[in-house]
């Protein structure tokens, strides 16, 4: 699905369909709200959460991965918990990235699972116990704010610093999962990734949790800079991967957009080889878009990573203290 595009208008100039829609929204916000008042399981490890108010890539991923490297880099056993997205796997199973694909653990699983143990299944509760019992001192749980299985010891709303949070509804009629207020009120730190273009660090953000900044940035090194480049994004905002591209010198011939975790069809791989083959052009596309390819077509294209650089490097620490406490090895 891709967002409409009234979802990213000014939240004082609402157009007719954020009208027609709101009484749904009004719905959704108090299912929400019913659902969060229910009490979550209380592990007995410090359990981290990266997830967001609205809908879409905001970089949560990525985040997740940046502090469960550094966790591990203090000498602590971090576990992912993922939704998996899309997955079939039972509640509580361990992905294997050598044995699992995409449709069967989801995009980000197996993304998780390269740098710890990752654990996939609605029912985050679930999926803690069994990490736990595997060794895991600590958790990130990758999205699940709006999760109320899993009592989350510190929780970063993760903010896309390009459209902020929106028009500020919630959906239908926006792209929020609850209201801005409600979900500020639960969270322990906002982290706006990019240019704050909102101005959410100045206004929004005042008396509300901490606020850190970080930015995603390009890792192209394998790209060619001798040959035309075709890239391709199934992602919640493809535009930040072109963008990204373009700020590291990388211009491409043409950039093809795709709904968020788009299952890429036999179709989809002939055109876009046939697409560079007419180019001699190279295909580049994101780690996340690379999971979900075909092991034959994936020999074929270019990934590119991300890597977080942090506004200050104090920030990730601040955020470790907090998630794992000043005692931690």
């Amino acid at each position: 699905m891709r967002a409409p595009a009234f979802w990213w208008t000014s939240p004082d100039r609402p157009g007719w369909p954020t009208h027609l829609l709101s009484p749904l929204s009004w719905i959704y916000a108090a299912a929400t709200a019913r659902r969060m008042q229910a009490a979550g399981w209380r592990a007995p490890v410090p359990v981290l959460c990266c997830g967001n108010i609205g809908v879409g890539g905001t970089g949560k991923t990525p985040l997740g991965l940046d502090l469960a490297r550094r966790a591990i880099a203090r000498g602590r056993r971090p576990a992912f918990l993922s939704r998996g997205y899309g997955g079939k796997l039972p509640a509580g199973t361990q992905v294997d990235t050598q044995r699992h694909t995409a449709r069967e653990a989801g995009d980000e699983p197996l993304l998780l699972a390269r740098v710890a143990p990752c654990y996939v299944g609605a029912d985050r509760a679930i999926s803690a116990r069994r990490a736990i019992s595997d060794g895991a001192d600590c958790l990130v749980m990758d999205d699940g704010f709006q999760n109320p299985t899993l009592h989350q010891d510190l929780s970063l709303v993760v903010v896309d610093g390009a459209v902020g949070f929106g028009n500020g509804r919630v959906l239908p009629a926006g792209p929020l999962r609850e209201p801005v207020a409600a979900g500020l009120a639960r969270a322990g730190g906002v982290v706006v990734i990019g240019a704050d273009q909102q101005g959410m660090t100045a206004s929004s953000m005042e008396n509300g949790p901490p606020c850190y900044t970080a930015a995603l940035q390009q890792k192209a090194d394998a790209v060619p800079r001798d040959r035309p480049v075709i890239a391709f994004a199934g992602i919640g905002r493809p535009a930040k991967f072109f963008d990204g591209l373009a700020r590291i010198g990388i211009t491409p011939l043409r950039c093809m957009a795709f709904a968020d975790h788009h299952p890429y069809t036999l179709t989809d791989c002939r055109r876009l080889l046939a697409l560079a083959a007419q180019q001699d052009a190279c295909l580049v596309t994101t780690e996340k878009d690379a999971v979900r390819l075909p092991p034959d077509m994936r020999t074929q294209v270019v990934t590119a990573g991300l890597q977080v650089a942090w506004g200050t490097p104090a920030m990730p620490d601040h955020i470790l203290d907090l998630w794992l406490g000043r005692t931690d090895a």
